[in-house]
């Protein structure tokens, strides 16, 4: 017999973002009647999450401190041309602790694991048991919505969390090693030193296409670790993805498919950055803006988190400009040269690029002089640009 349960706020999909809006609410507002509902058994997935300082400001860093499982004080970047370390604090979250903390923090009733939905309303989710959840309101936070909505090329990645033989001495990330074969795209490599003798080594292409061939990134990663001197005992955990990398589309096309009328939060409201595809500082503010409301009836939701998506669509241009350049005005063998170009800027500018914030300036002068792409394909990828 089907059965209905009510509440204040139903949160659907128990990924990154809802479980970061269930945890500020949980801080900001105990009192709120919170369900966290998702058809997988543990919450965040099989992921890794990073993140630089200036991603997150200051104001909102409580929502991650209690998740923060490893962090550096400077990171590491490599091309062919030109190599730095950037002294920026860069920090890493691991989905183990979200899944632990969120259940910490949460009581019991407030999970709904292993719960399949089968429709979602702005006040309503329906279980595909029968079951009912009846919320003031409900946000939708279960991943991608209808992606063709949207003019877009991808950032897809194998990572892999290896068990080393002996001391890898890499004493900080390595956030970005373009010096690899460039293949299917710009390709690079990222490694997160976790320890003494493990190393989370990932193989990423920024590529035309989603689809993954996991035993050639598998392959690859192995044949890295081996060029950097690194015996491995073992592959403690896998993970992959592809990360969306937008250069325009249908802002109010994407939002509505994803539900109309229904408030939604991370990637299915759009809330990605445009070229790195990273979700995460969008996440933590989305979260932030949630605790601070009082109206948390279905409407009320909706108009809040639109707008906040609508207006950081409409803020982000520019990056969809560069991701146009990269995708639409280099070859893809070349692509690694326009990164390679822009890491040559202040490290001051690269910090604003990721977290979002760009100046005037900043953008002023990632476009001044030469660019590393033919110039008409440039301009031609400008005018795309939506």
């Amino acid at each position: 017999m089907s059965s209905i349960i009510r509440c204040n706020v139903a949160i659907v999909g128990a990924g990154l973002a809802g479980g970061l809006i269930a945890l500020a609410l949980r801080e900001m507002r105990p009192g709120c009647d919170v369900r966290l509902i998702d058809a997988a058994g543990v919450i965040g997935g099989n992921h890794v999450w990073s993140f630089f300082a200036s991603d997150v400001a200051p104001e909102h860093r409580w929502i991650l401190s209690p998740l923060i499982t490893y962090g550096w004080d400077s990171y590491d970047i490599a091309f062919p041309a030109h190599g730095r370390t950037i002294r920026e604090p860069y920090f890493s979250i691991e989905s183990d602790r979200l899944d632990k903390v969120v259940r910490e923090k949460l009581p019991p009733q407030a999970l709904m694991l292993r719960r399949k939905v089968a429709e979602v309303t702005p006040t309503a989710v329906v279980l595909a048991d029968g079951d009912r959840v009846e919320a003031d309101g409900v946000i939708d936070c279960r991943g991608a919505g209808d992606l063709s909505h949207l003019d877009m090329g991808w950032q897809k990645f194998v990572g892999e969390e290896l068990e080393l033989a002996a001391p890898h001495e890499a004493p900080r990330p390595m956030v970005m090693d373009a010096t690899v074969e460039q293949i299917d795209g710009y390709r690079f490599v990222y490694c997160l030193p976790f320890g003494r003798k493990r190393m989370f080594v990932e193989d990423t292409y920024y590529s035309d296409t989603p689809e993954i061939a996991v035993t050639d990134n598998k392959s690859r990663i192995a044949e890295y670790a081996a060029a950097r001197g690194w015996q491995v005992e073992r592959v403690a955990r896998q993970e992959s993805g592809a990360l969306p990398v937008a250069f325009g589309g249908d802002f109010a096309g994407y939002w509505n498919s994803g539900g109309k009328q229904v408030a939604k939060a991370g990637m299915r409201a759009g809330q990605f950055h445009p070229l790195t595809g990273y979700s995460l500082p969008d996440a933590v503010r989305t979260a932030a803006a949630v605790a601070r409301m009082t109206d948390y009836s279905g409407a009320a939701l909706h108009e809040a988190l639109h707008g906040m998506a609508a207006s950081t669509w409409g803020s982000r241009r520019f990056y969809r400009m560069l991701s146009a350049m990269l995708f639409k005005a280099a070859e893809p063998e070349e692509r690694y040269r326009v990164l390679e170009r822009f890491y040559r800027l202040d490290a001051r500018l690269v910090s604003r690029f990721y977290a979002g914030h760009s100046t005037a300036f900043d953008k002023l002068r990632v476009l001044t002089g030469k660019p590393p792409v033919p110039i008409g394909r440039a301009i031609a990828a400008i005018r795309e640009t939506n």
